[in-house]
């Protein structure tokens, strides 16, 4: 099989002025024109430029380009455009590594097809099989999905099948060809009608995703906007050095000095996450965790808090750091220096997105020199030292301390499943308040706290 033919911004070979520059040039309906209108998007990314008119045309795609450049609607625009063409049942079927990021691309199908009345269906893990298979059998047009969940559906839901498809797209397809996704993708593969169009997207083009271009793909066209590893230049980059022994005081320095801002707050493990978000709530912050240990409609009301205002903070695995569109995040923490400096790209691509500027600030404790110094070998940048005030973080440490105490006593009565939430219920008191209302008590009662202290070291 011949390799995919080369478009990338780098290799083009035609004259930068016959170049489409809106989206009305490049041949977009009017429906989808007006879906653009509506949501603000008045200018095509590069991806877009570059993929849409070969997208147009029937080609298979594989697109590589870096978080935050639009490659949802890269994909998204020319599959319903085809089905204005042809309005036929199930059309397209899109796989993604995350729960969060399958429920985001669908809102975006709906959003951009919201003039052609477009049905979607999302299928994932963690949530009730049953009512997924009444959405299936409502005949979506496009179902957007986690491979393990589509693959149960395939298996046991009675009557669904793909054998019409017509788009197949595996966005973060590097992350989708992982152990844990690997062995579902390839029997999906096997299920596919061979007479489709396939579109692949990644961050990056590894040997893995290479693969699955030979095997799933016919004659593709590659379109490259990123050929490396970088951060875009309106993100500011700053590092903070600290003894690992001090490093829970440091962060709720950051946080303080912070206040106001919307901070996502990126950690290495689900425990952490849990525990660090516990902390900044007793200490009167408006945080709330999102990892792998939560429930699904733990994992959307989190964010839905997030991206709604109510709560400044978001303390994330890296469950967060791909794929997901939070428009004004104007912080990116890194608690823990990540171990792969992609993963570190992903992070802190979180902020500083469409123009806009964002900051991060990467904590570094005496064990994680080396680490940032191949980040910044990678991003060719290097961070600048964040100026700290050491007489203000001395004086948190015992208020940061006591908070971390009332946090491990939190996290063991919620392991044995004995949290004060329950046991005011069992006891008939508390008229059946929530974990909201306690955090929000803790906002109000915690501020104050930290304000008083700070008048204090005045």
């Amino acid at each position: 099989m011949p390799g995919p033919e080369d478009a990338s911004t780098s290799g083009s070979s035609l004259p930068e002025p016959t170049k489409p520059k809106t989206f009305k040039e490049l041949g977009l309906i009017d429906p989808l024109l007006e879906a653009l209108n509506q949501m603000n998007f008045t200018k095509p990314t590069d991806i877009q430029l570059d993929a849409l008119p070969h997208a147009l045309e029937g080609r298979d795609i594989i697109g590589i380009a870096s978080t935050g450049s639009g490659k949802t609607a890269a994909f998204a625009l020319p599959i319903l455009q085809k089905l204005w063409d042809e309005p036929k049942g199930l059309f397209a079927c899109v796989l993604a590594p995350t729960r969060e990021l399958a429920y985001q691309i669908s809102e975006q199908f709906e959003a951009l097809g919201s003039a052609m009345g477009v049905r979607c269906a999302v299928v994932i893990g963690g949530m009730d099989m049953p009512t997924q298979q009444i959405a299936l059998a409502k005949r979506p047009h496009i179902i957007i999905g986690t491979p393990g969940r589509l693959l149960d559906h395939l298996e046991t839901t009675k009557g669904f099948n793909l054998r019409t498809l017509k788009f197949l797209v595996l966005d973060e397809a590097d992350r989708l060809l992982n152990l844990e996704f690997s062995e579902a993708i390839d029997k999906i593969l096997k299920l596919l009608p061979k007479e489709r169009t396939t579109y692949l997207y990644s961050a990056t083009m590894t040997t893995k995703v290479a693969k699955l271009q030979r095997a799933s793909l016919t004659n593709p066209i590659k379109v490259e906007v990123a050929s490396k590893y970088q951060t875009v230049a309106t993100l500011l980059q700053y590092y903070i050095l600290m003894p690992f022994i001090e490093k829970q005081a440091y962060f709720v320095y950051l946080i303080h000095s912070l206040a106001g801002n919307s901070i996502i707050v990126f950690t290495r493990t689900k425990a952490e996450a849990q525990f660090l978000s516990i902390i900044l709530r007793v200490l009167g912050f408006a945080a709330v965790p999102i990892h792998g240990d939560m429930s699904q409609s733990q994992r959307l009301g989190a964010l839905s808090k997030f991206k709604s205002g109510s709560r400044k903070i978001l303390v994330a695995t890296d469950v967060a750091s791909r794929g997901l569109d939070i428009p004004s995040v104007d912080v990116v923490i890194n608690y823990d220096v990540p171990q792969h400096s992609k993963d570190y790209i992903h992070r802190v691509g979180r902020t500083a997105r469409a123009g806009r500027a964002g900051k991060s600030i990467t904590l570094v404790t005496q064990y994680d020199v080396e680490l940032v110094q191949r980040i910044e070998d990678v991003t060719g940048k290097k961070m600048v030292e964040y100026e700290t005030e050491a007489e203000d973080i001395a004086a948190l440490k015992e208020r940061v301390e006591e908070a971390a105490r009332a946090a491990k006593f939190e996290v063991k009565d919620a392991e044995n499943g004995k949290g004060r939430g329950n046991k005011r219920k069992r006891d008939g008191g508390g008229g059946g308040r929530d974990e909201r209302d306690r955090d929000d008590d803790i906002v109000q009662a915690g501020m104050p706290l930290m304000r008083k202290k700070s008048k204090q070291r005045r």
